[in-house]
């Protein structure tokens, strides 16, 4: 689960680290009135969406200008001008894809003056099963592009949990970060009150780019990017009501009301599959025969009958699917209740689409006279690879 900007910048001044002033805009009358609670000289108005690379986007729409997310006003007015300029409107960048994603909120923020900019976060090594801190002088990069042209400049380390956060992490990434005097201290606490909060707040990502180092000495956050396993959110209802459910696919959003494991992809194919390494193996073997998948499904296995209804209409509301596949290795997951979805989803919401399924293990043979009796158009396969090879002959002809 991510959230805006604004929001992850409040979370992270009640751990104790130093970000700017700023107030959000939710609707283009309440901008001047924001924009005036703030000291200036210097303002800054930020598009709020779950996407990286603002400052260099740009918008669909022409009246919204071409400056991209992130705009600099010296005045009250200019501020609440450029906020109703990028309201409403779709901000494409390298992130968010050619489609975009709507404006709805704007974060104005008190300016900074900037001396250094620097790049610091805190991850999720999966490798490790530890928390990595990942620091580097390129702040205001994408740090994939730091990554591939001068990975020197990037230090990685991971903190053992045993032991946790110790001064001496604090100080290792100040020396390379180049700071020095009172900046070592304040690096030190500042990235203790970040482990904690990542810790306490069960966060996959923490991402502070830029952190600036600011004329007076001082470190500051200039942007905040938190992202935090979802799992675990139920123990967070103060996370949990951050949740902007308009970022997210309505499809995931459905689907996760459901308890249905479903991420959207690009391709043709829908996939309704039961387990995770299943359900990897059917996304490969589509593309080994020429197609692609149009997005990861998991009905688990637990699934009832109302479950798979509900996961097959998600798949048929995508308008990218020009065919089904759905790959069924019953254990627990029972082959006739998977059927029994399947055969009431279609009489509900109709059959547009070539429909291949593939059973195979617990009722099986019950399962299968399901849907042979069912009367539905459905092309039956003997194994995976078979499934496969049909729906995509299905699909493209």
């Amino acid at each position: 689960m991510n959230i805006h900007e604004y929001q992850a910048k409040a979370l992270l001044r009640e751990y104790g680290a130093p970000v700017s002033e700023g107030r959000a805009v939710l609707k283009a009358e309440d901008a001047k009135t924001a924009a005036g609670q703030l000291d200036g000289p210097l303002w800054v108005v930020k598009a709020q969406i779950h996407a990286g690379g603002r400052g260099k986007g740009k918008f669909k729409e022409a009246e919204a200008g071409e400056k991209g997310g992130v705009r600099l006003a010296k005045s009250v007015e200019e501020a609440a001008e450029e906020a109703k300029k990028m309201l409403g409107k779709t901000l494409v960048t390298h992130q968010t894809g050619p489609a975009g994603k709507q404006v709805n909120r704007i974060y104005i923020e008190a300016g900074s003056d900037i001396e250094r900019e620097l790049y610091l976060a805190f991850l999720v090594d999966r490798q490790s099963s530890r928390i990595s801190i990942v620091a580097s002088t390129e702040g205001g990069m994408d740090i994939e592009e730091v990554a591939a042209s001068t990975p020197e400049k990037i230090l990685s380390f991971t903190i053992d949990p045993a032991v946790g956060y110790m001064p001496y992490h604090g100080r290792r990434v100040a020396f390379s970060l180049g700071l020095t005097g009172g900046q070592v201290k304040q690096c030190v606490a500042l990235l203790g009150n970040l482990y904690r909060a990542f810790v306490e707040k069960d966060m996959e990502m923490l991402e502070i780019n830029p952190l600036i180092v600011m004329p007076d000495g001082n470190l500051k956050l200039l942007d905040a990017k938190l992202g935090f396993d979802g799992n675990a959110v139920y123990r967070h209802p103060d996370v949990a009501n951050l949740r902007d459910e308009t970022e997210e696919d309505p499809k995931e959003l459905a689907a996760s009301k459901y308890d249905l494991n479903y991420i959207a992809l690009d391709g043709e194919i829908g996939c309704m599959v039961n387990g995770a390494g299943l359900a990897m193996a059917t996304m490969d073997i589509i593309k080994l025969y020429g197609a692609e998948p149009a997005n990861f499904l998991d009905v688990g296995g637990g699934a009832t009958k109302e479950k798979v209804t509900e996961a097959f209409k998600i798949i048929t509301s995508d308008p990218n699917v020009k065919g089904i596949l759905v790959n069924i290795f019953g254990g627990i997951m029972r082959c006739d209740v998977i059927a029994e979805g399947v055969v009431a989803a279609v009489k509900e919401v109709g059959l547009q689409v070539p429909l291949v399924v593939r059973l195979e293990g617990t009722n099986v043979e019950k399962g299968k006279e399901i849907i042979n009796t069912s009367g539905l158009n459905v092309i039956a396969a003997d194994n995976l690879s078979d499934g496969a090879e049909k729906i995509v002959k299905a699909v493209k002809g």
